[in-house]
């Protein structure tokens, strides 16, 4: 018999359900990366994440003769939905094991869930702010899951999600370039050259992680600002915009971390960190006692950098910045040594110019996430 259980947030033990069915669902998998149990946990703590402040959100698992199948959340986002005046709900955290059942009964607690909140559409998976990660991978799974921003399923998952009537909204292309082929193109550094000869923009090189931490605000103001014409935007908060740096100034090497200043205000940013999915998938979710100590040490080790996160005030636009960007990354990428695989994470088909910049920095589409809609 199945049936589909509403956590109870203030419930430890079904928040524990929700959180580890991914864990067996994934077990036998070589690929996916566990999340962080911190990060995991916090999405369900509606004191602790800041999306809950301003927004709804609930959380279903499957249950089938007492066993967890599956899971769910549904989002009404308040924020966004007024900003782009819609009535819009999304789904998120969907795993569920090969059964369709399960699935269909997951999707229409989620449909039935909007309708009441009056919401007339569905897209998913979307999560709770923009270090979550979008959509189902449709296709690469045979690459391991470079970090945890990038969302990661078994290939049946498309089919579970398209059988509930959902069709194509939108398309996320992550791609690899062999650092042997990583050459900034001599068109890019002419412009990124002539951009700073005219002086009105220039790359801030951080000294050390400190003086990176001391820009952070300006980093996050920028952050929310840049992305206001894509079609995932929706004003941040002041307490989820301290959120996302807060989780990036974390990870990040500031050697890796570019921006962009116009005077004293930053205009643009571009984010690489060091891939530490094996050390992920070793700490299975714990940074204690040894996960914390390994991590760090596989920033070391690794070969592989994640581009995840690139953004350019509106009004400056087309003035060279894009080419600054890359400039600058390149050269630190390439002074690193490090490297052997440089990959750029989540760029949205709609961002037209960054697809055209991949194709000119001789990137290979590698893995696709799709999120999907549905009228209901």
């Amino acid at each position: 018999m199945l049936n589909i259980e509403k956590i109870d947030t203030g419930n430890k033990k079904q928040v524990k359900r929700f959180v580890e069915l991914q864990h067996r669902i994934y077990a036998d998998c070589a690929q996916w990366v566990p999340p962080l149990n911190i990060d995991a946990y916090n999405q369900l703590n509606r004191k602790k994440h800041p999306f809950h402040e301003h927004s709804d959100v609930d959380f279903f698992l499957a249950v089938r003769d007492g066993r967890d199948v599956g899971r769910i959340a549904v989002i009404e986002n308040k924020p966004f939905n007024q900003y782009h005046h819609e009535k819009t709900a999304d789904f998120y955290l969907f795993e569920c094991e090969n059964d369709m059942e399960a699935a269909t009964a997951l999707f229409d607690t989620a449909f039935d869930w909007a309708r009441l909140r009056g919401l007339d559409k569905i897209i998913g998976p979307k999560g709770m702010g923009p270090l979550d990660g979008y959509g189902i991978l449709t296709f690469g799974q045979q690459h391991r899951q470079t970090m945890t921003m990038l969302t990661y399923n078994h290939s049946y998952y498309q089919q579970l999600v398209e059988a509930q009537g959902f069709e194509k909204e939108v398309d996320f292309v992550s791609c690899y370039l062999p650092a042997d082929q990583f050459r900034i193109p001599q068109r890019v550094e002419k412009i990124a050259e002539r951009v700073m000869q005219r002086g009105h923009l220039e790359v801030k090189r951080f000294k050390n992680k400190k003086e990176m931490l001391s820009w952070a605000a300006r980093i996050g103001k920028a952050y929310n600002d840049a992305f206001v014409n894509n079609w995932e935007y929706y004003p941040l908060t002041q307490r989820e915009i301290d959120f996302v740096v807060e989780n990036i100034m974390t990870i990040a090497d500031y050697r890796l971390i570019k921006i962009i200043i116009h005077g004293e205000d930053v205009v643009g940013f571009l984010f690489a960190f060091h891939d530490v999915s094996a050390a992920l998938q070793r700490a299975r979710g714990k940074l204690l006692p040894f996960g914390l100590l390994d991590i760090l040490l596989e920033m070391r080790r690794t070969q592989t950098v994640a581009v995840n996160g690139m953004g350019i005030l509106p009004e400056f636009q087309g003035h060279g910045g894009n080419a600054l960007l890359y400039y600058a990354m390149g050269k630190t990428l390439l002074d690193f040594q490090q490297f052997v695989h440089v990959e750029m994470t989540q760029v949205a088909e709609t961002t037209e110019q960054m697809r055209a910049d991949l194709k000119n920095l001789n990137g290979v589409e590698y893995k696709n996430n799709r999120v999907y809609r549905k009228k209901i």
